[in-house]
């Protein structure tokens, strides 16, 4: 499974056979555990940022146990990537089209290219007030 998580703490043990365990907390409260070396060493350096973890749980008795296999930065949210305001206003776009392109007899299709010129002058509204909104939020 995979989580974005916000990285609260690291605490390592000590196991009888000598083996370190560490155990990553989120800020939620849940608990990641890994005997992985370079894991625990990761998770240590991104203690208070965010992470990205892919984990399993394993059921032991009545204990069900959560095991870290991977760990590494998030991705940085607050840069725009410039096709994700194109990618958002086309869905806009298309959950916008029985308004755009109007009421029509049940079972008529509207022509593609009738249906395209329709929907792209909107689409680029919206486009462009996603990117607008982004750079307010920089300021």
């Amino acid at each position: 499974m995979e989580a974005t998580i916000d990285v609260d703490s690291v605490r390592t043990f000590e196991t009888r056979s000598g083996s370190t365990r560490y155990v990553v907390r989120d800020k939620g409260g849940s608990e990641y555990t890994t005997f992985r070396e370079h894991i625990g060493n990761a998770a240590m350096g991104l203690e208070g940022k965010r992470a990205t973890i892919e984990y399993h749980e394993e059921q032991r008795g009545n204990f069900n146990n959560v095991y870290l296999d991977k760990i590494e930065p998030a991705p940085d949210e607050s840069a725009v990537d410039e096709t994700e305001p194109e990618e958002a206003a086309w869905r806009t776009a298309v959950d916008a089209a029985p308004w755009l392109v109007g009421e029509s007899e049940p079972h008529e299709e509207v022509p593609p290219d009738e249906l395209f010129d329709k929907l792209k002058p909107f689409k680029e509204r919206v486009a462009e007030d996603i990117r607008e909104n982004a750079e307010d939020s920089e300021d």
